[in-house]
């Protein structure tokens, strides 16, 4: 039996992995962005061991939730699930001064990576739309280039691959991988999506809590329980070492040894 957190779990392909995990007897601890939602998912999902609550679009509030978690104990594995979508039809900027999809989708699982005690497992959520993102790193702000919602966001599903595979490579002793879930109709994939939903959730349970061989590696990329290709440019160990640089200027928290 492990013990698993999973942001952005009270609803959507967060809360259907945290229900698989705990059919299979496994612990979960689930994440809501506030107190309302937070009861909600309380009553959604009674079986869970608790709900840490905060606005991961701040880095206060999300270096908040990394101390909840840390106050509930040791975790096995962590899910880097929540995100904001492909849809923010302008640029929105947090209290930090960052646009708020690069706040949610890359400042905040690298603070949570930063700052929660580490797992054994860490588990990065991206989407097949990392493939058209900017590995050049420039401008990540939005502050010069015209606002385009998808462009920024598959920007950030990029960064999440760089996220896990540069930290498979500074923390050997984790394994830390990213996966895509697939389009489907959940609330960010909206109604046109055409990929099976009942999939959607399967791999990052498996890549949290299985024991089969194929889920015990690190810096890999997961569709439906296959390893799959990335950009190229995700392997690039420079640009993944620039990322981390960036995250920790922008966060004012250092990656741990």
């Amino acid at each position: 039996m492990a013990r698993i957190f999973i942001t952005g779990s009270a609803d959507g392909l967060g809360r259907m992995a945290a229900e698989l995990l705990i059919e299979q007897g496994h612990r979960v601890v689930l994440h809501a962005r506030s107190q309302a939602r937070a009861e909600e998912t309380k009553r959604n999902v009674p079986q869970a061991e608790a709900v840490v609550i905060g606005d991961l679009g701040t880095i206060a509030q999300t270096r908040k939730v990394a101390e909840q978690v840390n106050a509930l104990g040791a975790f096995d594995a962590v899910i880097h699930n929540a995100a904001v979508g492909y849809k923010e039809p302008k640029r929105i900027e947090t209290e930090d001064g960052l646009s708020h999809v690069f706040a949610v989708n890359t400042i905040a699982p690298y603070i949570l990576t930063a700052l929660i005690a580490k797992p054994k497992r860490l588990v990065y959520l991206s989407s097949m739309l990392h493939q058209n993102g900017d590995p050049t790193l420039e401008d990540l702000m939005w502050k010069a280039r015209a606002w385009d919602g998808e462009q920024a966001y598959s920007d950030t599903k990029l960064h999440d691959v760089l996220l896990a595979f540069g930290i498979a490579r500074r923390w050997p002793g984790v394994l830390s991988n990213a996966l895509e879930p697939g389009w489907v109709p959940t609330k960010m994939g909206g109604t046109k999506a055409t990929d099976d939903l009942d999939e959607a959730h399967r791999t990052q349970v498996w890549l949290a809590a299985s024991d089969q061989p194929e889920a015990h590696v690190t810096g890999e990329y997961f569709y439906h329980l296959r390893k799959k290709g990335t950009l190229p440019a995700a392997h690039d160990v420079v640009t993944q070492d620039r990322l981390l640089v960036i995250c920790e200027r922008l966060s004012g928290i250092a990656l741990p040894e």
